[in-house]
């Protein structure tokens, strides 16, 4: 097809200065949208690449800590997984050395659950940023496009009613210019709202496995390094309740019975 004898050329050449300022606006949206398209396309596939070998190499392992023990591994840079792990592990070694011991109590068990937690949503916020702007192209696009359309149009009108010459001849350049501008917002929206769809299910199926991962990760934690009560049993929070100091609201009927006696 040749777009030099076509509508959009025809449309182009009798555009006004309004709308090449819309049409440029809108070529600005389109390149900061495909260029988060192309990155997050990017990013979600060497997160799933990089979340398989972390995986293969995780189920090889002898002991939670084994890769861990490492250090930090370049090979994995890049797989929210391996991120999730190594912050949990950072925190569960932060706490061991802070009793002295490979078994930690549960209070410090949950130091390591809020760590995972904290990474997990690092982790989330992570797989999710751009994304604001392929909506923004999305919703925005068209209503800029409409803007660039209805100026256009009001532009044609005012011209034909100073010249006082009603024809299609006068009204068809004007008006073709003006849509240009609605077509050019509609191929911003359009393949922003099909990849944002796609990327939003890829994403949410990301994070699901990251959610499912770090549930694994506290299990194994407190199966493998949670500190055992002099019973044998881990400690529960009916334990802990033991240890907290009763409120003086709770002392009273006990001061009161004593002074009955």
């Amino acid at each position: 097809m040749d777009l030099g004898s076509g509508g959009i050329a025809f449309a182009l050449n009798h555009a006004t200065l309004e709308g090449k300022i819309t049409i440029s606006v809108l070529l600005l949206f389109s390149l900061v949208s495909w260029t988060v398209i192309i990155n997050k396309f990017r990013q979600l596939a060497k997160a799933r690449k990089r979340n398989r070998m972390f995986l293969n190499a995780y189920s090889r392992a002898k002991s939670p800590l084994s890769i861990f023990n490492k250090g930090p591994i370049k090979q994995l840079n890049g797989s929210p997984m391996y991120e999730l792990y190594y912050g949990g592990c950072e925190e569960l070694k932060a706490q061991q050395e802070k009793y002295g011991s490979q078994r930690i109590p549960r209070h410090g068990m949950n130091a390591v659950r809020i760590a995972l937690e904290r990474v997990l949503g690092e982790a989330a916020v992570s797989l999710e940023s751009g994304m604001i702007i392929l909506a923004t192209a999305i919703s925005g696009g068209p209503f800029v496009g409409l803007l660039g359309t209805v100026w256009g149009v009001m532009d044609t009108f005012s011209g034909i009613g100073r010249v006082q010459q009603a024809s299609l001849t006068a009204m068809a350049p004007g008006v073709a210019a003006a849509l240009i501008a609605t077509v050019a917002g509609l191929m911003v929206a359009i393949p922003s709202l099909f990849c944002y769809n796609f990327l939003v299910t890829k994403i949410k199926a990301l994070t699901m496995e990251l959610d499912n991962f770090a549930a694994h990760l506290e299990t194994v934690f407190m199966t493998e390094f949670l500190q055992e009560n002099r019973n044998g049993g881990a400690k529960t929070e009916e334990d802990i309740e033991e240890y907290r100091p009763r409120s003086h609201q709770e002392e009273e009927p006990s001061m009161g019975a004593a002074a009955a006696h």
